[in-house]
């Protein structure tokens, strides 16, 4: 397996390793990943996070284990271990889809391998090709909002929504990035933040309660999320919070896009009510913990729900914004995702 490099994976010499995103910003800490068992712990603990990166994740430990000799029906027995590890991202399914197509081959080792690289090379492209597709909207001087993580710590490439934001940066356009905190896990102060600064792009870190604040005052230009998995209808699941910030938008006449992959298109879903929805454990929103350590706030029985992922309804969505254009709503009703069956 050639050796491949992106913000939260590398393979050296067809080893295969991750970045531990809990530990960012404070720290930057590779892992070694050799086992399906290490996988899906990295993937349950959000070391490993991000759908596309996920995807990749999942499909390059595969061909790692490929490569030591293990069983086509070990691969196969794995691949479906690893499709429960996060049952909303879609395109954990999907990337999986295409490497069990490949373990079906004669030779199944290089089959394999070939596969998760040329996955990991087609989202590095999809990933370019949605940042020119999204920056077309931005225009100079704007105010954009951003939720969750969206760059290069959740793809293999430049990111989703983050892209966007940063090739506008690229092109001199004078933007100013609203970036929220992202509860309960603090993508958004932990993972964009880190990577604006990476990227020189201008930000402000603000507390989700307080995007309502920024529209009423006009601060707010354009909305730009990611997500984890579309539906036929247009309807999406995307980090918790997701919808209430479509919700103010509308209100406020914001326009609200989306970023995403064709590969996050689900046709088997009909609409968002058929996205499984993750819960977490209760112990994220008792208190946080990281790098620093683990400070709880609320009392040790608390009864909490934590769901990762909330849906927002096609009818708030300004613009579908993926690899292949940009959607409007009578395009989505039209049955443009369709194509991508």
């Amino acid at each position: 397996m050639k050796n491949l490099t992106a913000l939260s994976l590398k393979t050296i010499q067809g080893e295969l390793y991750v970045l531990d995103q809990t530990l960012l910003p404070q720290q930057q800490k590779w892992l070694p990943c050799q086992t399906v068992t290490d996988m899906v712990a990295m993937i349950k603990a959000l070391q490993l996070r991000g759908a596309p990166a996920i995807g990749i994740g999942a499909s390059l430990l595969l061909a790692y284990r490929a490569s030591m000799g293990d069983s086509r029906e070990q691969l196969l027995l794995d691949a479906e271990v690893l499709r429960a590890a996060r049952p909303t991202a879609v395109n954990l399914m999907n990337n999986l889809d295409s490497m069990i197509a490949a373990l079906q081959q004669a030779d199944f080792k290089t089959a394999a391998i070939d596969c998760a690289g040329q996955l990991f090379a087609q989202d590095v492209q999809l990933c370019l090709n949605m940042a020119h597709h999204g920056a077309a909207l931005v225009q100079d001087g704007e105010q954009l909002l951003t939720h969750c993580n969206t760059g290069g710590l959740a793809t293999a490439g430049v990111g989703t929504a983050l892209g966007v934001v940063n090739l506008a940066h690229q092109q001199g356009k004078n933007i100013r990035l609203w970036v929220d905190e992202t509860r309960p896990l603090l993508q958004g102060g932990r993972l964009t933040a880190w990577e604006c600064r990476q990227l020189g792009i201008p930000y402000q870190l603000i507390c989700d309660n307080m995007a309502a604040m920024l529209m009423a005052r006009g601060q707010v230009d354009c909305i730009f999320v990611g997500s984890d998995r579309i539906a036929a209808n247009g309807d999406f699941a995307n980090k918790v919070g997701t919808y209430s910030l479509a919700v103010l938008a509308h209100y406020h006449k914001v326009p609200f896009y989306v970023v995403a992959p064709h590969t996050t298109v689900d046709l088997a879903c009909a609409d968002g009510s058929a996205i499984p929805i993750e819960q977490r454990h209760a112990d994220e929103v008792r208190g946080v913990s990281g790098a620093f350590g683990t400070a709880i706030w609320a009392p040790e029985d608390a009864a909490v729900f934590n769901p990762a992922f909330d849906v927002t309804p096609a009818a708030l969505v300004t613009g579908w914004v993926l690899d292949t254009g940009v959607y409007s709503q009578a395009d989505i009703a039209a049955g443009v995702l369709k194509q991508f069956a």
